[in-house]
């Protein structure tokens, strides 16, 4: 039966379709879920006796409560009664127009399954994959019939994730994406369209957030807690990346992080952190463990405080303040606070010997703008005037003195901010990771894996950032993101912070980062 030639894809835009999903775990589960409530007849099958079947019982409850609470009709939730059946062998998905897979995410077994499923069904029958990291053109590698195979990544928990990846493999039909593109819709879901690449779009484009946030952790600029709190507060982001790490469970994140970098042949904007290979080693994995970067209770609650240094602290009205000049906004928001601290601000070209100098470095550290101001480094305070919602971050030269971080601390919490104090980096932290995150989806679009639109819907439906990086980038300009990116690169000489491409041009013209060429 797979040795035959597919004469044409089917229409999966219909009620009544049957669909298998083979993999009854949390995500198999989930797929087979939206897929029966989507009107089609769903045949789940997993290998562990018994597994369909408790599945099947687990989504027709979770079903019954929906329709219970008004989530949706009830006619919805006793149709899928009828439509989802628990497959007890591979045999009984033979008439399935689709078959989707959610098992492990190993190569050789996905293989295998899709070789076994071609021997089942009908050479029309399309056959995707859940895969969030390998290649779909190698999975399908073995199959008789590639181009029938592609690529249908979900988001777990699936039928709250509303976005699915659509991946094409390199020998996949010419409208197989357009197939898959429609089941997704029709189950409710967005679909985005991704080139099979390591991490195809969200696994891809967030290697800018959680990596570069464990460098700054491994260079001791600031604890787990306090780089989280700044994500947050100061940015906007829904969890910080080491909270990220505790919800998704290390043994699921870092053999991710390790198998991206190294199908991109070790590119360094992706490279792991030996902090979570550590941790993983030891067993420290997050709420599952009950330890991971934060203590967790038998509930899954957090036990420890953030113990951040934002503690209230009063102005020593004795210590004038003078602030470096800067076009940027926040001078101004700055010099207010010192009036209201009640201390005294300077407004010479030059700072007195007796004051504290604050500065406001866009890609630089607090050294490097000491040294370019020709300033009293002891007396140096670099406050980041770029992301300040509410939380401010103040960054110290190796030798700012207690006196002058507390002054600097006080007149920036006046009107109820919060303060976090970090040691010296080019950046801070949110320039440096929001510079990252936007550099990473740039190089991404250079390389044609999504477009700017698609991979700034995936990012914030399956990540949840606050916006899309190219929406971010226009937030702050493109020019202001070079200028991050180029004193990183300086500062480091490594290859991580080489600006793309894609970026620099739209730099150098004063053009939004997600602005196409109209013809090549």
């Amino acid at each position: 039966m797979g040795s035959e030639s597919t004469t044409g894809l089917p229409d999966l835009d219909r009620p009544g379709v049957k669909v298998g999903v083979v993999g009854a775990g949390l995500m198999g589960r989930g797929i087979a879920q939206v897929a029966a409530q989507a009107g089609y007849v769903v045949r789940l099958h997993d290998t562990r006796a018994g597994a369909a079947s408790q599945a099947r019982q687990d989504i027709l409850a979770s079903l019954a409560t929906l329709a219970a609470r008004g989530k949706i009709p009830r006619e919805q939730a006793e149709g899928a009664d009828a439509r989802l059946i628990a497959a007890d062998a591979l045999q009984d998905l033979h008439d399935c127009e689709l078959v989707i897979e959610a098992i492990v995410e190993s190569l050789p077994a996905k293989q295998a399954l899709f070789r076994e499923l071609e021997a089942v069904v009908t050479p029309q029958c399309v056959l995707a994959t859940n895969t969030s990291s390998l290649l779909v053109t190698e999975v399908a590698s073995g199959c008789d019939l590639p181009e029938r195979v592609g690529g249908l990544h979900f988001f777990s928990p699936v039928p709250r994730m509303k976005l699915a990846e659509v991946i094409p493999g390199l020998r996949s039909a010419p409208g197989l994406a357009d197939t898959l593109a429609a089941f997704t819709r029709r189950v409710g879901h967005t679909p985005v369209v991704a080139r099979d690449t390591p991490g195809f779009i969200a696994n891809h484009a967030s290697r800018g957030y959680q990596p570069e946030a464990l460098r700054i952790a491994g260079e001791q600029i600031c604890d787990f807690a306090g780089i989280d709190a700044i994500l947050r507060d100061a940015c906007g982001f829904r969890m910080g990346p080491f909270e990220l790490f505790d919800l998704t469970g290390l043994d699921v994140s870092h053999p991710a992080g390790e198998s991206i970098y190294r199908q991109w042949f070790d590119e360094a904007r992706h490279q792991p952190s030996i902090i979570t290979r550590q941790r993983l080693a030891g067993g420290v994995l997050g709420r599952k463990t009950g330890q991971g970067f934060y203590r967790y209770d038998e509930d899954g609650k957090r036990v420890e405080a953030e113990g951040d240094d934002s503690a209230a602290v009063v102005a020593d009205r004795r210590i004038p303040v003078w602030i470096a000049p800067s076009a940027l906004p926040f001078r101004a928001t700055l010099a207010a606070r010192v009036a209201a601290s009640g201390a005294t601000l300077e407004t010479a070209e030059t700072p007195s010997d007796a004051a504290l100098c604050l500065v406001l470095p866009v890609g630089d550290d607090a050294t490097a703008a000491c040294v370019r101001l020709e300033l009293d480094a002891r007396r140096v305070v670099a406050v980041d005037p770029l992301f300040t919602r509410t939380r401010c971050t103040i960054m110290l030269t190796p030798v700012t003195s207690a006196a002058m971080r507390e002054q600097a601390r006080a007149i920036l919490q006046e009107d109820g901010v919060a303060v976090t104090c970090i040691q010296d980096s080019p950046g801070f932290i949110a320039q440096r990771i929001v510079a990252t995150i936007v550099n990473n989806a740039c190089a991404m679009a250079q390389q044609g894996i999504a477009t700017p639109q698609d991979i700034d819907q995936t990012v914030t439906l399956a990540l949840g950032y606050p916006l899309g990086p190219f929406a971010l980038g226009d937030a702050l300009g493109a020019r202001t993101i070079l200028r991050i990116l180029e004193q990183l690169h300086a500062r480091y000489l490594e290859p991580r912070y080489r600006p793309s491409a894609w970026l620099s041009r739209r730099a150098a013209l004063d053009l939004p980062l997600a602005a196409v060429a109209s013809a090549r």
